[in-house]
């Protein structure tokens, strides 16, 4: 292997980071999951300076807008929050979702080299 193709490599990454993102990919597989987690991105390379209030939603409007079962749409932010891509917080009756910039960050990373 010539110097200049070792030079193009990728920087190693820790196990664990790797299992971590394969957990994220999984997650945003299904079809639902990954609109439901690009509608509460927005722009996430944008937004991801705000603060996190300033992009939350919650739960019901999205079984609204997509003509999904609450119940399913529940089912769908667990599993994006059990992959570490979204927090929840609990208000009254409502769940409000928003997503990890740290998560958002890493995968940007990931996918724009």
């Amino acid at each position: 292997m010539s110097k200049s193709e070792t030079n193009n490599q990728c920087p190693p990454v820790p196990d664990e980071e790797l299992e971590q993102m394969a957990r994220m990919f999984k997650a945003l597989s299904n079809p639902h999951r990954l609109r439901i987690y690009r509608e509460l991105a927005g722009c996430v390379t944008s937004t991801l300076s705000k603060s996190s209030e300033e992009f939350q939603n919650c739960q019901s409007s999205f079984a609204e807008r997509l003509g999904l079962a609450p119940s399913t749409v529940s089912h769908h932010f667990k599993e994006l929050r059990e992959a570490g891509l979204v927090h929840t917080k609990r208000e009254a009756r409502n769940v409000l979702f928003w997503v990890d910039r740290e998560a958002a960050q890493k995968l940007s990373h990931l996918l724009n080299g």
